[in-house]
């Protein structure tokens, strides 16, 4: 059996594991081979803790580290203390058995706790890989970071603790209707403790991670400045570092398809690059436009993943943009959000096959555009 394809029967294994969650666990498998790091924004009881667990749980040979962290936690927490025995001999050496210096793969919960005595560390091990204390410079086996937190970051300073996870994703609680699955799946998991797992070792990933950069992204990369360039002129911050970064889930997308080369869906990764949380619809929407054109067989299932729009929830949020707007002391900026995701409504209402509903709901869009216009 390839890696590719062990890596695929523990991705496949971890979803079973937890229902609604497949999209979270097709990220981490797509950050796990472009060795990026990625973010996990969702109120608790979520199964954020739980899907990571059941994923490293597969990596045999492999040591995790997990931990929670407070506005008090000290570095030792989580580099390790230093050597007592060292010490007395004149010598600054930290000891990191068991701790995150070791560890291949490390989730962080609840990350913008972090205090300014562990940040300066943490963005180094994020951005690098690298745990540098006083004389001491180790590199980091961590095959990939996952951090997770009930809300985004307001203090400035820990926006550079966001920008170092290139993947967000959120993770919200499953819909009521498949409460029944979630309540069997949960049960499962409780009592199978000794089921046989499917597994891959940190080798087989470092193997993928390698492989990756050879995959052939020349038949996309046109589209994809052109969708840079867009998302720019959107107001969608990607700076030139991103960009460049990107391209390693792009080529991860392809090579976890079996692929040597990109194609136009793989530009899918894109939709989880937000800063804010009023920007994932945005992004959904810009990016879905784009990679419907592609029909390829060999597409990633997530990239081919447009939910059916519920008619009752589109005219909801026609009426909310609605009222935003009427509500008047608008901003230029918040004028601009309110406009975009119009756009996506606009977008997905084209996917309502009740002709009757789509057109009642573009009636009304329509007519939100006209009150704007009027007011400009």
């Amino acid at each position: 059996m390839t890696a590719i394809e062990k890596l695929n029967k523990v991705l496949q294994y971890t979803k079973e594991s937890f229902v609604g969650k497949d999209e979270i666990v097709d990220l981490l498998g797509i950050s796990l081979i472009a060795r990026e790091n990625a973010f996990l924004l969702g109120p608790p009881g979520t199964a954020k803790s739980a899907i990571i667990r059941v994923l490293a749980g597969c990596v045999q040979d492999g040591k995790n580290f997990e931990y929670l962290l407070t506005r008090f936690t000290e570095p030792n927490e989580l580099f390790g203390p230093f050597d007592i025995r060292r010490l007395k001999e004149g010598e600054l050496v930290t000891n990191t058995e068991g701790m995150m210096p070791e560890a291949s793969l490390v989730f962080l919960d609840e990350i913008f706790n972090a205090n300014s005595a562990i940040l300066n560390s943490l963005l180094m091990a994020l951005n690098e890989k690298i745990f540098r204390r006083g004389k001491e410079t180790k590199k980091l086996p961590a095959l990939m970071f996952v951090g997770a937190s009930n809300v985004l970051p307001e203090d400035e300073a820990l926006n550079a603790l966001l920008d170092r996870f290139l993947i967000r994703v959120r993770c919200d609680y499953v819909d009521t209707d498949l409460l029944d699955q979630v309540l069997l799946a949960g049960w499962k998991l409780e009592h199978a403790k000794t089921e046989e797992k499917p597994g891959i070792t940190p080798a087989e990933i470092i193997a993928l991670q390698q492989l990756s950069r050879q995959v052939d992204l020349s038949p996309i990369r046109k589209a994809y400045v052109d969708l840079v360039h867009n998302l720019r002129n959107t107001g969608i911050k990607v700076s030139d570092r991103r960009a460049v970064k990107v391209q390693n889930l792009l080529a991860a997308s392809a090579l976890i398809c079996g692929r040597k080369e990109a194609i136009l869906s793989d530009l899918w990764v894109l939709k989880y690059i937000w800063d804010t949380e009023e920007q994932i619809e945005i992004l959904a929407g810009i990016i879905d436009t784009i990679i419907e054109k592609d029909t390829s067989a060999q597409a990633h299932p997530q990239a081919m993943f447009n939910k059916t729009p519920n008619a009752e929830e589109l005219i909801k949020e026609v009426n909310l943009l609605s009222d935003k707007w009427q509500s008047g002391n608008l901003s230029f900026e918040e004028q601009n959000v309110i406009k975009d995701k119009l756009r996506y409504v606009q977008t997905r209402c084209n996917w309502i096959k009740n002709n009757e509903h789509r057109q009642h709901i573009q009636t009304q869009i329509e007519g939100l555009w006209q009150s704007m216009l009027q007011t400009i």
